[in-house]
């Protein structure tokens, strides 16, 4: 399995953004959850879907602001980030695994990051 995280760049506090994470390979019945790093700061779970999308988690800094979703024939996961804010700078990841879960280590794959710069 493979995935590819798309849709960072540059915007100006208050903006939005739509990251996209396509996967290759069979990932049939895997959650899909998004992360990101800061520098010097360890990795934070953002948010996380299951297979059939009725079930989703959020860290409590982005609830309300962040929306996670799939398109399961798409092979592909969404993050719609609203309300931007310089502390949402950071390199966003995206990842599958076996049950929806927050911890890093519980997923399995990984995708390359694809960086979020929140100017104020």
């Amino acid at each position: 399995v493979q995935l590819q995280a798309s849709g960072g760049g540059l915007v100006q506090a208050g903006g939005s953004l739509r990251l996209s994470c396509a996967a290759s390979g069979r990932t049939f019945m895997y959650a899909w959850g998004w992360f990101r790093q800061a520098p010097g700061k360890e990795r934070e779970f953002l948010a996380a879907i299951a297979w059939s999308g009725d079930t989703t988690r959020y860290e409590d800094s982005v609830k309300g602001r962040f929306t996670i979703s799939r398109d399961n024939a798409k092979n592909t996961v969404y993050l719609q980030m609203n309300s931007l804010n310089p502390e949402d700078t950071a390199v966003y990841c995206c990842a599958a695994g076996q049950k929806l879960r927050t911890a890093p280590s519980d997923y399995n794959y990984w995708g390359q990051g694809t960086q979020v710069t929140v100017s104020s």
